[in-house]
């Protein structure tokens, strides 16, 4: 392997806390899926004060106070919603749940945090947009696949440093295990999930914004197709989809919920970045037969090849930048057009698919 004797792209950590005890209190609500746990810790990681949890479920409740056992349980949304401490409601409702429980909590006056996907049709997006102008709330989403993964922080540093020049095309891998046993009856229903573009599909549209820097982009073309689970019908197993950035750029995602048992992890997901003066490559969760750990980030560039092993070093400075945004009203995190956007282009994206049929 050619040695690099130019610069070294160093990661840049963010583990701080941004505020004090009790300056920033938030809830959970709506646990329908495992990614409330990434985003209560990214918040409390950041200096945020979990006040609240509140599902209907019983055993969900459970689960998550023997998680975090100082929570109060709310015996109703409407405890959360009427606390007057509370200036976010993290939630990870089922998809279709998402953008009216949204709309109810920034009618609360509080700020809302849901898992991706933030919604399943463009009416609701709409709806949200509307919302926002009126409340003055954020709407922030999860884009876990970016946000929550040093690699993914990672090649956001080397882009703004300059490290392959001007972004020109993302092409991005996401598959996924089923694991069956695990997944509930909504998960297999479209209308509840939104089909695997919208789903899954949003974290790779979002990655490919933000790298490329592009406002908007135009989808060309996506496909979608349930090749292994005809008992299903309604569900997705495959899509993928190619886009063309305002700004010029390409992008090409496929996801998928492929993923063989006899990987070490759920996803071997995976994204190259290539540039005007040189290409990144993302082995997000595994690089496989060679190192189970993850956060893989590979540099080619004038400078010659670089290899960085960056999990434990770069953390994730996005929630401390979205505690801070919602303490100073201000949009350093995410902005709101970008959030929606990317969400747009997913529905988008899913709404025009062309259906693969003769599957078996």
């Amino acid at each position: 392997m050619q040695k690099s004797d130019g610069m070294n792209y160093a990661p840049q950590g963010n583990f701080n806390a941004v505020c004090q005890p009790g300056e920033f209190i938030f809830a959970a609500a709506a646990l329908d899926h495992g990614h409330i746990y990434g985003m209560c810790n990214g918040l409390r990681e950041a200096g945020g004060q979990l006040k609240w949890v509140y599902d209907p479920d019983p055993a969900k409740v459970d689960k998550f106070v023997s998680t975090y056992p100082d929570v109060k349980v709310a015996s109703s949304l409407d405890d959360i919603l009427q606390d007057t401490q509370v200036m976010l409601v993290a939630a990870a409702a089922v998809p279709c749940d998402r953008g009216p429980l949204g709309l109810r909590v920034m009618d609360s006056g509080k700020d809302y945090f849901t898992d991706k996907a933030p919604f399943t049709t463009l009416e609701q997006l709409e709806a949200a947009r509307a919302k926002v102008v009126e409340t003055g709330r954020k709407y922030a989403v999860y884009y876990s696949e970016r946000l929550h993964v040093e690699s993914s922080v990672y090649a956001g540093q080397l882009i703004e440093q300059g490290a392959i020049g001007r972004v020109l095309q993302v092409i991005g891998l996401g598959p996924h295990r089923i694991s069956l046993m695990s997944r509930p009856d909504w998960f297999f229903e479209k209308d509840k999930f939104g089909g695997i573009l919208c789903d899954i599909g949003s974290h790779q549209i979002e990655q490919f914004l933000h790298y490329t820097g592009a406002k908007d982009a135009k989808v060309v073309h996506s496909k979608v197709a349930n090749y292994n689970y005809p008992h299903y019908p309604n569900f997705e197993d495959f899509g993928d989809a190619a886009l063309i950035g305002d700004n010029g750029a390409t992008g090409y995602f496929r996801v998928d919920w492929m993923t063989p048992d006899g990987l070490s992890t759920w996803g071997d997901g995976r994204m190259t970045i290539l540039g005007s003066k040189g290409y990144i490559e993302l082995r997000k969760y595994v690089d496989i037969a060679r190192d189970q750990t993850s956060d893989h980030v590979y540099l080619v560039n004038q400078d010659g090849e670089q290899h960085f092993a960056v999990n434990g070093k770069v953390g994730f400075p996005y929630f401390g930048q979205l505690i801070l945004d919602c303490l100073n009203r201000t949009e350093n995190a995410m902005t709101q057009e970008h959030t929606f956007k990317a969400a747009e282009l997913c529905l988008i994206a899913q709404r025009n698919a062309i259906s693969i049929t003769g599957t078996e």
